[in-house]
């Protein structure tokens, strides 16, 4: 399904960011969308400047099972069911294990990046395979390729998701229903606005929308981006355990406060 012909797409975290630029993106190409997020002031910002694409908005916490299933079964009611789902929503907080007042910040972001897609795909997973068809895209990061120091619930939660969608999509493999997983490097959004290092390859939302999308057409299985990102990320994968240790251990860290 091409950015223009008028897709029907369910994105979460769509009040800025990549969501943002990926209701952007559909929207240009006709798409009937629902946009998922908690702030609702946000929401109607963006929903104001997608004209003519039609546009709905629902205000909830991918963490909030009924939330999504409501918000599901609002987009279902106004414009059918979805031919792409993007579960995007996601928080990155700095933590550090020894510190108890991190302990929520562990919780909150499993909570959001690891459950919140599971609440994201549900409603829509028996609907899609009794009609044989659908796309499920679920937004990692190759943050989840190794452990990063000062970052082990971001690094550990998208590990997770990367293991939840290979898990989902070969449950799915003869349903007709295609399961993307996307691991972006640095994307230029408020949430990477705080990391207070240098982030290489550090790739334009919009432009990172477009090789999603195009991903999404070509029905692909795991995509990295930028592709220097993926040449970073396939070395990462297969560095020693003995020689990542100590190339990272003095990493920048993100500040436990973001």
């Amino acid at each position: 399904m091409t950015a223009g012909s008028g897709a029907n797409v369910f994105i979460t975290g769509a009040s800025s960011g990549l969501g943002e630029a990926l209701a952007r993106h559909y929207a240009r190409g006709g798409a009937r969308l629902g946009l998922v997020a908690r702030r609702a002031a946000e929401l109607d910002r963006i929903a104001r400047t997608l004209a003519p694409a039609v546009v709905s908005i629902h205000v909830a916490d991918v963490r909030d099972a009924g939330a999504m299933a409501a918000a599901a079964a609002a987009h279902v009611a106004g414009h059918g069911l979805p031919d792409i789902v993007v579960a995007n929503a996601g928080v990155s907080r700095g933590t550090l294990v020894e510190h108890v007042e991190d302990l929520p910040a562990f919780r909150e972001v499993f909570d959001t990046n690891v459950t919140g897609i599971v609440h994201t795909f549900h409603p829509f997973v028996a609907p899609m395979r009794a009609r044989g068809r659908g796309t499920l895209v679920g937004i990692a990061s190759v943050a989840g390729f190794r452990g990063l120091p000062g970052a082990a619930a971001y690094s550990a939660s998208k590990a997770a998701a990367i293991r939840l969608l290979e898990s989902l999509r070969v449950e799915l493999r003869s349903s007709g229903i295609a399961v993307l997983t996307v691991c972006p490097g640095y994307v230029a959004t408020p949430m990477t606005a705080r990391n207070p290092y240098r982030m290489p390859f550090l790739m334009d939302a919009d432009r990172a929308a477009a090789s999603i999308a195009r991903a999404i057409e070509r029905r692909k299985r795991f995509h990295v981006l930028p592709w220097p990102m993926a040449v970073v990320g396939a070395a990462l994968r297969v560095l020693p355990r003995p020689v990542y240790d100590r190339l990272f251990e003095r990493a920048p860290r993100k500040p436990r406060s973001s």
